[in-house]
Order: C-alpha cells, then structure tokens, then sequence
C-alpha cells in the first residue's frame, strides 16, 4: 500500500483544511517546495498535491507552486483541483505530472473522464469525495443526490487507475480512518482505491492494512504527518508490514 503525503496548496502556501472549510486552514510551510523536499527526503514515493483555491474557483489556481514542485523533486506527483477541462489536463500531463484526479468534473461531464483515460492511460484518477455516502462536489461546497458507490460503478470500463475515496465529514478532523467505508466502495468495484481523510494514528494505517486486500492500493496522509502524530519512518514501516 503506497502512502501519498499530501501538500494542499491555498494562496501559494502548504495548508491543511478542517472538513473542507476553506476558512479553517492552518498553514504548515509557506514554500510548498520545501515540503515538497522534505517528504522526499522522508522516503515517501509519492506525492498528493491538491489546488485548493483551484477546486473552489473551477481551474487552476496555484500553477505556478505545483510547477515548482514537479520541477523540484523527483517523485511522481499526483494533482487535483479545479481540472475540469481537456485543455487542462493536456497541460498538466505536459508539465510533468504523473497522475490527475478529477473530482466534480467526474459527476458533471463524465464524458470528460473516459476521453481523458484514453488519451492518457494509466494517468487519470477519479477523486470521489463523500458527505455520508453522498458525492460531494465544486470544492466539497455541495452535496450530490449521488452515491459515491455508483459515481465509482460508471468508469469501471474506461481505465481508471485509482479512484481516490476522501470521507468529507472526517478530512484534517484527525477523527479516525473511515476504514468500513472504503473497504466496502473497494470491493463493490475493480478499480483501485486509495483512502483519504481523518487518519490521526498508525492505528488508522493499521486497520485499513487489514483490509488491504478488498482493494485499496493507498492512503493519504496530511494533518497527522504535519502535526508529527504519524511519523514518517513508523508509517511506512506499518504499511509495508515491518510493523505490527
């Protein structure tokens, strides 16, 4: 299971977000490049970047910082926020980003997704954020009459690498991994599934660990690594099973 750290980016600066309330942001690092490193040099293999300001406008808003990192380090960085459209996503792939994941554009114009996952196989990500079971879209600031299960069910054919379950309600709240529920999506579907939101201990790493193999390929971990709850060797150590 590969750990994603996240950088969510607002106003140019690394920031963590409580439920997605975009007044509720603490900032971690003003140069999301040095954070950027800083993982890097942890041992992370990844790196979950997220456009705040992007996904609440509706299109890029901190290009030039998400630029600056896929530049400054060598990992491959997976991107969403605010990438709604094929002009974007074409000029992200062409920046050097490894892995998009798009959000409201999935519930909106899921044509969107099945042309992006031809044209770029192995690059497109469905970011599937939930209230109660319910996809939540345009910046978690409204609620869908969808469920996130059937949302997951309409691209099991067209090649999604990854679809990344975030649990709304429990996002920065440092309130426990939602383990049941991502299980669950995981084995309704075919597609991996990487696990977002409200991981406070190692023993939220440990509990989605157990389930690893309903079909969840990650996790992603921001508040708990900023807050030094999680250290970085000890997650990486427990999620590659060196740890009980």
């Amino acid at each position: 299971m590969i750990l994603y750290p996240a950088i969510d980016l607002k106003g140019g600066r690394a920031v963590r977000l409580l439920r997605g309330d975009m007044d509720a942001a603490t900032v971690y690092n003003d140069d999301p490049v040095a954070q950027a490193r800083a993982f890097r040099d942890a041992g992370f293999q990844w790196l979950h970047v997220v456009d705040l300001d992007g996904a609440f406008a509706g299109h890029p808003a901190n290009a030039e910082a998400v630029q600056r990192i896929v530049e400054a380090v060598d990992l491959p960085v997976q991107l969403g926020g605010g990438i709604r459209d094929h002009a974007t996503i074409g000029r992200w792939m062409e920046a050097g980003v490894e892995r998009v994941v798009l959000g409201t554009a999935a519930v909106k114009d899921p044509d969107l997704v099945i042309a992006a996952c031809r044209e770029y196989p192995g690059h497109i990500a469905v970011g599937i954020d939930a209230r109660d079971g319910f996809v939540a879209t345009e910046g978690w600031a409204e609620v869908s009459t969808l469920a996130a299960e059937d949302l997951a069910r309409r691209f099991e054919a067209a090649g999604v690498a990854a679809i990344v379950h975030t649990d709304v309600g429990r996002d920065g709240a440092l309130t426990g991994v939602n383990a049941e529920a991502t299980a669950a999506l995981a084995r309704a579907i075919d597609t991996p599934v990487i696990a977002s939101g409200g991981v406070a201990e190692l023993d939220d790493l440990r509990r989605l660990r157990a389930v690893e193999d309903a079909g969840i390929a990650g996790v992603i971990v921001g508040r708990a690594l900023y807050d030094g709850r999680v250290t970085p060797n000890e997650a990486l150590a427990v999620l590659a099973g060196e740890a009980a």
